[in-house]
């Protein structure tokens, strides 16, 4: 029944929306479909804590406590960008950018993002999840093209494009797999089904398993944003609205990388070798050090947070490839830190760039003088994406670099170099935002800043001080991934 609510209200949402999207208090309806969504995974969390994993609609869904922690993080980041967006896009509208049937475009395909979402973390079958994924992709495209600019609709065209491609590869994967399962399991449904696939992971034929997990880290691997496949990505989250910015960084990624990660699992147990972690740590590492180089060069300060997404992502990958419950655990706090320090830095972002009128960083300063809550929250944002202590970016990363130090030393001195490349990179270019010297004008609408807040107070908490339940409900999932 839960797992049925979690996927059944945004749905419904969408189908809801699609109809009145276009009406002045369709932003409200937006929201509180998305805090129905949020409720209904808070249900469904604490039901997986009492009773443990469970399965739903005959075995087609299932819920274990890796896939409930990320459904509760994308319901509560999907529920306060919905926040964001109420008065983000009226200001928007506003400003002539959008009309009454862009909203409505808006509103119902963002709903039908967050379905496309929690359709894939639930989904027991590897089929469902790729559908869900190429949803998710198709959803966003129409979001990211939604100004119908000449550079958004080339965004658009360009992450349609690649995705499309990577997704290709990674359904080339999922015929492999199965392929390789059903010689196990016999024909028939239950070779897609994790659950299943799980049991028998060390029966499956080694060499095709090995192949199929080439095609599913470069398709998923395309979604995630790892390097070389990252090239979408900077485009999508500079010219689409800014609240798809945010649930494109911290979301969408975070379960493209929970796809690849819930293949590792399978490989580990067919091949019983590195394999797949090296490939992981290969292309994580990468994505980190050609992310922070690329920092320094951009002029558009949502372009420079997507290449900071990028870095951010490497790092999870280089964490989950590690293997090991400490770099799990390591790489599934980080995975939330990452999702709500960077959705409260889009925010304020979105604001700053609405005051301002451009997203050109060399055109913004003084955020603290027109708006000191948007200028702390900036501020704060960039602070906490950095590592600085004591917030919970710090603590995951310190822990993925003591891990690395111990296991593989090689890595450390190009994640320490390219952490610093992107400190001296980020904090140069927000120090003047925030505090220079500024003669910008008011908005016509009050911004939504409590999200910010709320955020980096959850990543400052998490950075002093993880709760036991959250700590124990970290611990199983990374048993089971790590």
């Amino acid at each position: 029944m839960e797992i049925a609510l979690v996927f059944g209200i945004p749905l419904l949402g969408g189908l809801v929306l699609a109809l009145v999207g276009h009406k002045r208090w369709a932003p409200e309806v937006n929201a509180l479909m998305s805090f129905a969504t949020f409720c209904a995974a808070a249900l469904l969390t604490a039901k997986v804590v009492a009773d443990g994993p469970m399965t739903a609609l005959d075995e087609q869904f299932f819920v274990d406590p890796f896939n409930v922690f990320l459904v509760a993080l994308t319901a509560f980041v999907g529920f306060t960008t919905a926040l964001f967006s109420r008065p983000y896009m009226r200001i928007e509208e506003h400003h002539g950018r959008v009309n009454a049937a862009r909203l409505r475009l808006y509103h119902s395909m963002y709903q039908l993002f967050s379905f496309t979402m929690v359709l894939c973390l639930l989904s027991n079958n590897v089929g469902i999840l790729w559908v869900a994924l190429e949803g998710a992709t198709l959803s966003t495209v129409l979001l990211v093209s939604l100004y119908r600019t000449p550079a958004s609709l080339e965004a658009a065209w360009k992450y349609f494009i690649l995705c499309s491609v990577g997704i290709a590869q990674a359904l080339f994967g999922v015929i492999l797999l199965y392929f390789a399962a059903e010689k196990v399991l016999g024909p028939g449904g239950t070779s897609l089904l994790w659950t299943h696939l799980y049991d028998v992971r060390h029966q499956l034929e080694p060499t095709v398993l090995s192949l199929a997990f080439v095609f599913l880290l470069v398709g998923y691997g395309t979604k995630v944003g790892l390097v070389p496949l990252h090239n979408w990505l900077p485009d999508a989250h500079a010219e689409g609205p800014t609240p798809i910015s945010a649930v494109l960084s911290g979301l969408l990624l975070n379960v493209a990388l929970y796809a690849v990660v819930r293949s590792k699992v399978l490989v580990d147990g067919a091949l019983g070798t590195g394999f797949s972690g090296n490939l992981m740590m290969g292309f994580g590492l990468l994505s980190v050090v050609v992310a922070a180089f690329f920092l320094s060069r951009q002029k558009d300060i949502k372009r420079m947070f997507a290449y900071s997404s990028i870095e951010h992502m490497g790092i999870m990958t280089f964490a989950f490839g590690m293997g090991g419950q400490v770099a799990a655990f390591a790489g599934l706090l980080h995975m939330t830190v990452h999702s709500l320090t960077k959705s409260a830095i889009f925010f304020a972002v979105g604001h700053a760039a609405q005051k301002v009128g451009t997203q050109v960083m060399d055109d913004i300063r003084g955020l603290v003088e027109i708006s000191p809550r948007v200028g702390w929250g900036l501020a704060l944002g960039t602070f906490a994406i950095l590592g600085m202590p004591p917030f919970g970016v710090f603590a995951s990363e310190f822990m993925i670099l003591t891990t690395a130090m111990h296991e593989h030393s090689w890595a450390t001195p190009f994640l320490l170099a390219a952490l610093g490349v992107a400190f001296a990179a980020i904090f140069r270019k927000v120090q003047p935002m925030v505090f220079g010297e500024t003669t910008a004008a008011r908005l016509p609408h009050p911004p939504a800043l409590a999200p910010v807040f709320v955020h980096l107070a959850l990543v400052l908490m998490l950075g002093l001080y993880i709760p036991p339940y959250l700590a124990g409900w970290y611990r199983q999932a990374a048993a089971l991934i790590g």
